[in-house]
C-alpha cells in the first residue's frame, strides 16, 4: 500500500519534470541572435534615439489621437517585455499615414502607420510586424549601420574620440541624424531583415501569440503591391516566408490557446475607419534629399609591400599595412585612407577589398552548386549596379585550400570614371563567401598583384 502510493504520487511529479525538460529543449532550438559590432553604447542609443524621435514627430503627421497611442504602447510594451538584450524604454505611436509601414529609430522609439494597423487582419498580424521592428531595436541595427557609416567616412575622426564624450552632437553631426525616410539609422540590410524576423517570430511565440500571424501578414504583403511602402524601407530577404516557418518550428509546440485577435484591437481598427481618411505618403517621403556624388577624395598611396596580419575571427589574411580594416567578422572591408568616398549618405568603396558571406536560394534544401550561388549573387550585385558587366571570367581558383571562382567586371567608378572589380567566390557551410577588390580601371593594373597576394594568404 505504501509502496503504491508512492508510486503514484511519483507520476504527476515525473510529467511535470518532463514537460519542463522537453520545453527547455525545445526552447534551446530557437535561434541565438547577438547585436553586431557597435562604436555606441545602449545609454546612447537611447539618446541619439530620443533626439532623433523628436526631430521626427515634428515633421510626420502624427495621428495624435490618445485612445489609438495608448493601445499600440500597452500592446508595443507587453511584447518588448519578451526582447532579448538591453530593456530599453520603449514607446508607441500611430503616424497618420495610409501607407503599410512601421518603423524603428534606436532606443526603442517606434511608429506605426495607420495604414498597417487597418491593413491587418487582426491583433497577432500587427503584434508580429511590432514585434519585427522590436528586433530591430534589441539587435541594435540602426546604430550598427551608423557605426559602419561612421568608420567608412571618418575613421580618424572616431578614433580621435568623438564618440567616446557624452554628448550626442558630434555624433549627431557626423552621420546626420536629422531624422529622414533615408537615414542611415532606418536603412536595413537583408540580413538585418532577417534577423529581425526570427526575433519578431520569437517575441509572438513567447507573448502567447500564434507566430504564423507574422508570416500570413507579410506573404499577404508580397501579394500584388499591397507591400510596396514596407520594403521599400525594408529590404524583403529571400525566402522571407520560409525563414519565419522554419523559426516557428524551432519554438517547440504552439500553445494550445495561441492569441490571434483582441476585441481591443477591432475597436481600435474601427475607430480609425471611423476618421477621415489618412494621407498617403509623408512630407519627410514627399522631400527625400537625392543622392549626390562628393568629389573624389587624393588618390590614395599605393598599397605598401609590407604586409600585416588580420584575423577576424572567422578568416585570417594578409593586408598592406598602410591599409587599415573597416568592419567585423564576416563583414568587412580592407582600404587604404582615402579609398572610401561618399556618395550621397553612403560610403563606398573606391580602392580596396571586402569580405561578406551571401546566403543563396535554396529549393527544398538542396544544395546549391558554386556556379549556381555566384549567378545568384552577380545578379543582385548588377540589380543594385545597373551598368556592371562582365569583363573576363578566369574560371576556377585555390582560395584557403578550397575551389573558387574568379570574374573581373566593370563598373561605375564612385570617384568618378570606370571601375574594374575582381570577384572570388567559394562555398562553406555558411554560404557563399566573396570577396570584391576595386581600383579605378586606369590604375587597376597596379593594384592587381597585391590583390592577388591578399586572396592567396586567405584561410578559414
Amino acid at each position: 500500500m505504501n509502496r503504491n502510493f508512492r508510486s503514484a504520487a511519483f507520476k504527476p511529479v515525473l510529467a511535470v519534470v518532463l514537460t519542463l525538460i522537453l520545453s527547455v529543449a525545445a526552447f534551446g532550438q530557437r535561434t541565438a541572435l547577438k547585436p553586431g559590432w557597435n562604436l555606441f553604447s545602449p545609454a546612447q542609443d537611447v539618446e541619439l534615439g530620443r533626439q532623433v524621435a523628436q526631430d521626427a514627430e515634428r515633421q510626420l503627421p502624427m495621428l495624435n489621437q490618445r485612445r489609438v497611442d495608448d493601445y499600440l504602447d500597452r500592446l508595443g510594451k507587453r511584447l518588448a517585455g519578451y526582447a532579448p538584450g538591453e530593456k530599453y524604454p520603449y514607446q508607441f505611436k500611430c503616424v497618420n499615414d495610409a501607407s503599410i509601414n512601421a518603423f524603428a529609430l534606436p532606443g526603442g522609439f517606434l511608429y506605426i502607420h495607420r495604414g498597417l494597423i487597418e491593413a491587418a487582419d487582426n491583433e497577432a498580424e500587427l503584434a508580429g510586424v511590432i514585434g519585427h521592428e522590436i528586433g530591430h531595436v534589441a539587435l541594435r541595427h540602426g546604430t550598427n549601420q551608423a557605426s559602419k557609416q561612421q568608420l567608412y567616412q571618418a575613421p580618424l575622426a572616431i578614433f580621435g574620440g568623438i564618440m567616446g564624450n557624452d554628448s550626442m552632437a558630434g555624433a549627431l553631426a557626423q552621420i546626420g541624424a536629422a531624422f529622414t525616410v533615408n537615414s542611415i539609422l532606418l536603412k536595413y540590410s537583408r540580413d538585418d531583415e532577417r534577423e529581425a524576423d526570427l526575433i519578431g517570430s520569437q517575441i509572438l511565440y513567447d507573448a502567447g501569440y500564434d507566430p504564423r500571424s507574422m508570416a500570413t501578414f507579410f506573404e499577404k504583403l508580397e501579394t500584388g503591391n499591397r507591400g510596396t511602402d514596407f520594403f521599400s524601407s525594408h529590404p524583403n530577404p529571400d525566402n522571407r516566408i520560409r525563414g519565419i516557418q522554419q523559426e516557428i518550428a524551432r519554438l517547440g509546440p504552439l500553445p494550445a490557446r495561441a492569441a490571434v485577435d483582441s476585441r481591443d484591437f477591432q475597436n481600435i481598427r474601427r475607430l480609425l475607419q471611423s476618421l477621415p481618411p489618412a494621407p498617403q505618403g509623408t512630407a519627410a517621403q514627399q522631400s527625400q534629399p537625392g543622392a549626390s556624388t562628393v568629389p573624389a577624395a587624393s588618390r590614395p598611396e599605393p598599397p605598401s609591400s609590407r604586409l600585416r596580419s588580420y584575423d577576424s575571427g572567422y578568416v585570417r589574411l594578409q593586408h598592406p599595412d598602410n591599409w587599415r580594416v573597416y568592419g567585423e567578422e564576416r563583414d568587412f572591408a580592407l582600404a587604404p585612407d582615402g579609398g572610401i568616398v561618399t556618395v550621397g549618405n553612403e560610403g563606398a568603396l573606391a580602392y580596396g577589398g571586402m569580405m561578406a558571406v551571401y546566403e543563396p536560394v535554396t529549393r527544398r534544401g538542396a544544395a546549391v552548386s558554386l556556379k549556381d550561388a555566384t549567378d545568384q549573387l552577380v545578379a543582385r550585385l548588377q540589380r543594385s549596379n545597373p551598368g556592371m558587366r562582365l569583363m573576363r571570367d578566369r574560371g576556377q581558383i585555390r582560395v584557403g585550400g578550397q575551389v573558387a571562382l574568379s570574374m573581373e567586371f566593370v563598373n561605375g567608378s564612385p570617384s568618378g570614371g570606370q571601375e574594374t572589380d575582381w570577384l572570388v567566390t567559394l562555398v562553406r557551410p555558411e554560404g557563399l563567401v566573396y570577396f570584391i577588390f576595386v581600383a579605378p580601371e586606369e590604375e587597376y593594373a597596379s593594384y592587381r598583384n597585391m590583390f592577388q597576394r591578399i586572396v592567396q594568404s586567405v584561410r578559414f
